[in-house]
């Protein structure tokens, strides 16, 4: 695996609404540095875990290092060509509940209903405004709990079991 850089971008507010990491592969990397810059604007601290260019990488090699930040409490966003490589490699992780969203109704019902704290996008797939709304619901919206919680935990004994 390639030694993956990681930048740590203050918001540009003083106060931040939280953290929010970031990770893709060339596929994704015009809409990484995008959202970064929108969600700077909106008061959060950024943590870039590359890739750093448009050249050919791997994609796995940037699902790591954002899902340790994950679970460590910071939201996360991959990005991909599609999106389905992404969200096969986050899924595997314990703890990780990546959602693949191409419209804010998918990122609504990610959050409220099985409390996704990875989103996941396709460059190749939607549009940068799409995105935008995509992420944006993701992060306004709350998990709903209760008969959607006993769900999750019911995923949570199945990777125990695995």
């Amino acid at each position: 695996m390639n030694e993956t850089i990681i930048n740590i971008i203050d918001s540009k507010n003083e106060h931040s609404k939280g953290t929010l990491v970031f990770g893709t592969d060339h596929g994704g990397f015009e809409y990484k540095e995008f959202l970064k810059e929108v969600v700077r604007d909106w008061g959060y601290t950024v943590i870039d875990c590359g890739t750093h260019s448009t050249d050919s990488v791997d994609y796995p090699d940037y699902i790591t290092p954002v899902v340790k930040e994950v679970l460590a409490g910071a939201k996360g966003v991959l990005l991909c060509g599609s999106g389905i490589g992404m969200s096969i490699g986050a899924n595997r992780f314990k703890g990780i509940r990546a959602a693949l969203c191409y419209d804010g109704l998918m990122a609504r019902i990610a959050r409220e209903h099985n409390d996704a704290n990875i989103l996941i996008l396709g460059e190749r797939i939607i549009g940068k405004q799409e995105a935008v709304s995509c992420l944006e619901v993701f992060l306004n919206t709350p998990f709903q709990e209760g008969r959607h919680l006993r769900r999750i935990e019911k995923l949570d004994e199945i990777e125990d079991y695995l």
